[in-house]
């Protein structure tokens, strides 16, 4: 059976898939999210630092990291 993102067992064809949605949106199943074992509070600071450092930066050095990135990304 394959498995979602976090490791959800899924159905593998569309028609299974479709059955699945139906009862999770009726409340006859109820899909669980697994613990991925890190601390929440440390989440919640993490998605703020990357939205201060985006913040205080130009416009001219958010590209030059960008640029930097897609160069090491696709230079292999």
């Amino acid at each position: 059976m394959p498995k979602g993102p976090q490791g959800q067992k899924r159905p593998g064809d569309v028609i299974g898939a479709a059955i699945m949605v139906g009862k999770i949106a009726t409340g006859e199943i109820t899909e669980s999210q697994e613990d991925d074992g890190k601390d929440p509070a440390a989440k919640a600071l993490g998605k703020k630092g990357g939205a201060a450092r985006a913040a205080s930066m130009t416009p001219e050095q958010r590209s030059e990291i960008a640029r930097k990135a897609a160069a090491r990304r696709w230079g292999k």
